[in-house]
């Protein structure tokens, strides 16, 4: 049996710059990868199966599935597989559960089957699943541009502590979709803000609080009803700063030691935020 980590992720930055003319839009970010992960065991089988410890997921829905099929038509392997996911990450709650998961189904098969295909080859395929999963074959600290799939690594971020809460908002299927589309010109930046948030990284400092930046924020508040209410409540409970996580409903806050983060994550216990604590991750051994 193979085992593989599958890390969320949150964006540091995120910048649209514009909206391209293929539909997409151009983005810059910075992204950085968290302790909390989904397991994904991978044995040898005849068929191709799936199995999770969450109800709630469907491998039909995911990724997952997809990553199968399409390294295996890209590759001509007719190997079967029976993977096993430990979910830990939540839906639908923009930390990037489901890219991750697709790019440990890359990386994992890659070694299972014996394909030997090299890192370039994974990201050509990884970018036919979703913009995030090309970060998601790197992990550690980057930057992101393009659809999100033209990915940098950057120097490993000064390791940091930060509290997630899950405010009880509905998920909207295809709530990142509907955020781009409600995105208007006047929430178009010039990327610069990512661009000294990775000048600092770069320089070894610890990710100022002032340059977290998530253009969502400037729409999200309004699209996921009682989102705002929780982002203040965050803050009444002691966060200094609190910012959407991708397209989130999920929140989050950077804190600079254990015994702080330990500190706030207790008190949001008890407050019908679903509360994780998480640290930040260097860079995956891809091979």
């Amino acid at each position: 049996m193979l085992t593989v980590t599958a890390p969320a992720k949150i964006n540091l930055t995120l910048e649209v710059l514009r909206k391209r003319p293929d539909g997409f839009h151009e983005i810059r970010s910075v992204i950085q990868s968290i302790s909390l992960s989904d397991t994904l065991h991978f044995e040898a089988s005849q068929q191709v199966t799936f199995k999770s410890d969450m109800a709630e997921w469907v491998a039909e829905e995911s990724l997952v599935s997809r990553a199968v099929t399409l390294l295996r038509q890209a590759t001509g392997c007719s190997n079967g597989v029976a993977i096993r996911l430990e979910k830990r990450i939540p839906l639908m709650a923009g930390l990037g559960g489901d890219s991750s998961d697709a790019a440990a189904v890359l990386r994992g098969l890659n070694r299972l089957w014996g394909l030997n295909l090299p890192l370039e080859r994974l990201l050509e395929l990884a970018r036919q699943l979703s913009s995030d999963v090309s970060f998601f074959l790197f992990g550690g600290t980057a930057l992101a541009e393009g659809r999100g799939e033209i990915v940098t690594p950057l120097p490993p971020l000064p390791h940091s502590w930060l509290v997630l809460a899950l405010p009880p908002v509905e998920r909207l299927p295809g709530k990142t979709k509907l955020l781009y589309q409600s995105l208007s010109a006047n929430h178009y930046t010039d990327g610069q803000v990512t661009h000294w948030a990775a000048e600092s990284v770069k320089a070894g400092q610890p990710f100022p609080q002032g340059l977290v930046f998530n253009t969502f924020e400037n729409i999200a508040f309004s699209v996921f009803p009682g989102l705002e209410a929780a982002r203040k409540h965050f803050l009444k409970l002691g966060a200094s700063h609190v910012h959407l996580a991708g397209s989130g409903p999920a929140l989050f806050t950077l804190v600079p030691d254990k015994a702080r983060a330990e500190e706030l994550y207790s008190v949001l216990q008890p407050q019908n935020m679903s509360p994780l604590l998480a640290e930040t991750l260097p860079a995956s051994d891809v091979t």
